[in-house]
């Protein structure tokens, strides 16, 4: 699973990462605790099959509901029956997305007690998350843009905290996971692999993370003691 991300690439190193043309209006800052049905930054293709970026909806929509969702937000989407269910099956084929991440955090459950512990790539480069996207329209007539981050199984790192990790896609997968006329999810399950545990580490970090509230860069810091 994939509860909470952080982001904290410049917006020139976006632009130079994904071969932006743009940034356009958005104002990328850094964010430590990044939560379900906020805003999260996008990197998708468009018919001129330029990249952009672009802001969604954390907890994706699906283009057919016709009132505003009340339930537990669709935040992640498994690997496994992605291509099967109905919430996800178009987007899967035809709305794709990458997710830049700088880190995410998973809680490591200890009796009672929850430690939240914070995951990066060791060589502290960006980590970008499969995503996918869908558009929906309320009935008053605004739409909504909106996502949700694949998972797959845990690698060894994270299975003793938790059996599901985010789906981080290598460099060379990003134009295959964003082509537009690549629309057999079939061709799509090489992708899914766990990422390489050796390349990833973890720390503990402040409870303060728990809340949504406490958005500052002191909750991705080692927890002392």
């Amino acid at each position: 699973m994939c509860g909470r991300f952080t982001l904290q690439i410049p917006p020139e190193l976006l632009a130079e990462i994904f071969g932006l043309a743009e940034i356009s209006e958005i104002t990328v800052l850094a964010r430590f605790n990044i939560a379900p049905t906020q805003q999260i930054l996008v990197i998708r293709q468009y018919a001129d099959y330029q990249r952009h970026l672009d802001a969604l909806h954390w907890g994706l929509i699906p283009s057919w509901t016709k009132d505003a969702p009340t339930g537990p937000p669709l935040i992640n989407a498994r690997c496994e029956t992605i291509a099967e269910k109905p919430a996800f099956r178009q987007a899967i084929k035809y709305r794709r997305c990458l997710i830049p991440a700088s880190g995410f955090f998973e809680w490591r459950r200890e009796g009672e007690k929850k430690t939240p512990l914070y995951i990066k790539l060791k060589d502290g480069s960006p980590m970008i998350l499969a995503g996918i996207w869908e558009s929906w329209k309320s009935t008053d007539g605004k739409t909504v843009d909106s996502g949700s981050i694949l998972t797959t199984v845990a690698n060894n790192l994270i299975a003793p905290i938790h059996d599901r990790m985010p789906v981080i896609l290598n460099p060379s997968d990003w134009e295959q996971w964003l082509d537009r006329d690549q629309r057999d999810p079939e061709k799509l399950k090489a992708l899914y692999q766990s990422f390489p545990a050796e390349e990833i580490e973890m720390h503990p970090v402040p409870p303060m993370v728990n809340s949504v509230k406490n958005a500052g860069p002191e909750l991705v810091k080692p927890l002392v003691g």
